[in-house]
């Protein structure tokens, strides 16, 4: 006997959805994806209200697919989320969403789910292929987007799982991410999204002169930290910068003959030619970025898919996040206390989420935040952030085109850059250099209500989120 059903309303039903429960979905598709707005258009023809959204990601093109109609009509009556786009994000900070909205890291997650501090009550599994008892993966059918890390966590704590796939395949599937055990229904849909939409133009190479000279800098920075030596592990965002710093690394350690243990993120080309050109001997991959990355984790045995639980849970007995020796990564704006905002963007609207920024910062030997000195006419660098997405305990080093700014807790490592001839300079001096070319930025409107609370990778609210007037 086979769990499949027929259409997602029967699923729908067998599951007992409700008003007020809360489902969850993964967002490996990003913005290809089709699952969730599907899913929640159905809950919505099946009048069912105030639903919490639980999900590892809501981008914009699942908002503009009829999400955020059902989130203005009160279908979707709250998200918690690690990452977001600016169309949700603009939702959110105009107060649409009728309770609190909450935003955790990559380990928060997971932790929230395994301590009951969110009760899933039916997640959504949005799979590539399928067999009808439910054991699926991401590697294999026509539209494969890679490891379904995200979904691993919620899988095993829901109370009903469904997945959803485009690619049913006879019992029993050969590799399975999820295993029958975990799941209670399985429906075959014509397509589950297109993982064309999985990189975005935040994820290609750069040839932006600025981008180049932070990536150079950042470069140096790691090789002259201490940390760029055997055994090395390392995480850089899929971001231009990042990527051309990793491009950098990769030479270096060619030509010194370093070996490095472990890439950790999400998983792009460019970790993959360091994989396959021996600067690493392992990818730990709980996002896949790009096609190319998808067939290494098909093929690779040393392309490994690893559960968000075990790549940044603080509460796990380990996570990898902790064993890293150097993370590349952007921020919205930094100041001079070091602390970072991933949440906020200069004109007050929730612009993103913490994502891995506050697992990994907190993990890694060496944090580093690499920014332009000036965004769009607005400092990067600034006196106090709007919000604090990491606090400047975790941040090591801050990367500009105008120079390297150390925490001054890392007098050692200050001492290594000045001494290896790299531009070392403080906080305040680029915060007054950022202020000088584009003026003190006007302050923002913010209303007297909580629209949502930041929540550290402990399971404290580190900041609030309120409404934007005008």
């Amino acid at each position: 006997m086979d769990k499949l059903v027929k259409t997602l309303e029967d699923a729908i039903r067998l599951c007992g959805l409700k008003d007020g429960m809360t489902v969850d979905f993964n967002h490996n598709l990003r913005n290809g994806d089709h699952v969730v707005a599907m899913v929640m258009r159905e809950v919505a023809r099946l009048r069912i209200r105030d639903i919490k959204i639980c999900a590892s990601g809501i981008l914009d093109g699942m908002i503009e697919q009829g999400l955020g109609e059902l989130i203005e009509t009160g279908v979707v009556r709250a998200v918690e989320t690690t990452g977001n786009s600016i169309l949700l994000g603009e939702l959110v900070s105009r107060g649409r969403f009728s309770d609190l909205c909450r935003f955790h890291t990559h380990g928060g997650r997971p932790r929230s789910i395994i301590n009951g501090e969110v009760k899933i009550d039916v997640a959504f599994v949005a799979a590539p292929t399928a067999d009808p008892m439910g054991n699926c993966n991401g590697v294999d059918g026509p539209n494969a987007f890679g490891s379904m890390g995200f979904s691993m966590t919620s899988s095993r704590y829901a109370d009903k799982v469904v997945v959803i796939t485009d690619n049913l395949v006879p019992y029993p599937l050969n590799r399975a991410s999820i295993d029958e055990t975990l799941v209670d229904y399985v429906v075959k849909v014509d397509s589950i999204g297109d993982p064309n939409g999985i990189a975005t133009g935040s994820l290609r190479p750069t040839r932006d002169p600025k981008a180049l000279k932070l990536a150079e800098y950042s470069a140096a920075a790691i090789a002259n930290s201490g940390l760029l030596k055997e055994g090395f592990s390392f995480q850089a965002g899929a971001g231009g910068a990042s990527v051309a710093t990793a491009k950098y690394i990769k030479d270096y350690m060619k030509s010194n003959n370093v070996h490095g243990s472990y890439i950790l993120g999400g998983i792009t080309s460019h970790s993959v030619a360091l994989l396959e050109e021996g600067c690493f001997e392992t990818i730990l991959d709980t996002q896949t970025m790009d096609r190319m990355a998808v067939q290494s984790l098909r093929n690779n045995p040393r392309h490994r898919e690893i559960s968000d639980n075990m790549y940044a849970n603080a509460f796990a007995k380990s996570c990898a996040v902790n064993g890293l020796d150097v993370v590349v990564l952007g921020a919205l704006s930094v100041d001079t206390d070091f602390n970072a905002n991933l949440t906020v963007n200069s004109a007050g609207y929730v612009a993103s989420g913490p994502g891995g920024h506050t697992d990994t910062s907190a993990g890694a030997k060496m944090s580093m935040i690499v920014v332009p000195l000036v965004r769009t006419r607005y400092p990067t660098v600034v006196d106090r952030v709007i919000s604090v997405t990491t606090p400047g305990k975790d941040v090591n080093v801050v990367v500009t085109e105008y120079g390297i700014a150390v925490n001054p807790k890392d007098a050692e490592l200050k001492t290594r850059f000045k001494d290896a001839g790299l531009k070392v300079v403080e906080i305040e001096e680029l915060w007054k250099l950022a202020e000088s070319m584009t003026g003190k930025p006007a302050p923002i409107r913010f209303g007297d209500r909580v629209v949502a609370h930041v929540v550290h990778r402990d399971g404290y609210v580190i900041d609030e989120v309120r409404n934007v007037l005008g």
